[in-house]
């Protein structure tokens, strides 16, 4: 069994996350479809793409997006919103759905509202499928519309004891905002998302509009039974080596149905050790593993929501714990200071009234420090500011 170093998978990892070179435009669909690129916090897949494609402005992306629909975003692993190409909506949507007695991604929270309103998650869910496609036919603006719409939609079919629990103010915060049935909704779009019911369309403003994915794209969803290794082979292909726990982790789904998804392409795969432990990759993938290839580009300002930093095996990218927790935090993660594969430090960007100040914190000493401030400038430019401030600080153990 072969035994794969840390560099290796570095190196592989890269050219599998296309951040190896500069791409083209023609590249698009290739690049957002490696394993779709996380739109929260807003803005994540544009800063992912630039990075790919620092060519690419934001008009040609939101144009793709927005206009051209070749692009397409909604609710997707982890519950988050993706966006991938709208020809591969069955393998970012579809291949999600559970079966038997899987839980759905993302729904785990409803459970003190079902509580609350002595129903079940399938009655409810099969409630709001008979309203939802009302959306085939009209938009909503705003995440908070989307839910309170819906769910004044969903009221008259719910049981009349239950109508007034519905309407009560909400018990995940904002009850101002939102009521129950609100926050119920809010749980069960994941589900009708990955169902092709709902999309994000275009914005108004800075608030995002919601319709049908049949009225978005002017066609019906159409699942694809091969869904589930399209999407196992992306992973793997990405992330790999990995194991079923990884791929759990990754997706957001239980461990159930990430061993099931697994086993759809167990003939394609072969174990390697890593760290001393057995792992997998495609047996396609072997030879570009073992075999590095020189890189383009050594060092890259990725946004904190990079999809090639959602690696779980994260001693990858950092090994020392103690860093991983300044790259990888439970709210609005930081820039990562990427050089051939490793993160050696973070970054954060700042907009004022005179463009953007960007700090950088190394671990590590580069080569070119210059570089990185042309980074930073190109990164402003695409961002349509300039650079007003730019600082790089070198912690103790980096000089």
């Amino acid at each position: 069994m072969a035994e794969i170093s840390i560099e290796q998978i570095r190196n592989f990892r890269l050219g599998a996350h296309h951040l190896d070179k500069e791409y083209k435009k023609t590249d698009m669909e290739k690049l957002t479809g490696a394993c779709g690129m996380q739109n929260t916090p807003p803005g994540a897949w544009e800063t992912a793409l630039f990075n790919r494609i620092p060519d690419c402005s934001l008009t040609e992306m939101e144009y793709l997006l927005y206009k051209e629909k070749t692009l397409l975003q909604t609710w997707s692993l982890r519950g988050i919103p993706v966006v991938f190409p709208a020809l591969e909506s069955d393998v970012f949507l579809s291949a999600l759905i559970p079966q038997e007695d899987e839980p759905w991604i993302y729904t785990a929270g409803i459970t003190l509202a079902l509580d609350f309103l002595q129903m079940g998650f399938h009655e409810l869910f099969e409630i709001l499928q008979q309203v939802i496609p009302q959306l085939d036919h009209c938009t909503v603006i705003s995440k908070t519309s989307l839910d309170q719409n819906l769910a004044e939609w969903m009221l008259p079919l719910l049981p009349e004891k239950k109508r007034a629990l519905w309407t009560q103010p909400s018990m995940y915060g904002s009850p101002d905002k939102q009521t129950v049935g609100g926050a119920v909704v809010s749980f069960l779009l994941r589900p009708c998302a990955l169902k092709g019911l709902v999309v994000f369309g275009g914005r108004q403003g800075t608030s995002p509009v919601f319709t049908s994915y049949k009225n978005w794209t002017g066609y019906s969803f159409t699942p694809n039974k091969d869904a589930c290794k399209k999407l196992m082979r992306k992973y793997l292909h990405c992330y790999g080596p990995a194991t079923p726990n990884h791929f759990a982790a990754w997706l957001g789904c239980s461990g159930k149905q990430a061993r099931r998804m697994w086993k759809t392409v167990s003939e394609e795969t072969e174990p390697v050790m890593v760290f001393g432990k057995k792992t997998y990759i495609l047996s396609s993938d072997k030879e570009r593993l073992l075999s590095p290839d020189s890189l383009q580009r050594e060092l890259l300002l990725l946004g904190g929501h990079d999809p090639f930093l959602d690696q779980r095996d994260r001693a990858v990218l950092q090994p020392d714990k103690t860093l991983q927790k300044q790259i990888w935090r439970f709210v609005s993660n930081p820039g990562a200071v990427l050089y051939r594969g490793e993160i050696i430090g973070i970054w954060t960007g700042k907009k004022k009234n005179k463009g953007m100040e960007i700090k950088i914190t190394l671990w590590n000493t580069v080569p070119e420090k210059q570089k990185l401030q042309n980074l930073a400038e190109e990164y402003t430019v695409f961002r349509n500011t300039n650079l007003s401030g730019f600082d790089i600080i070198l912690t103790p153990g980096s000089m």
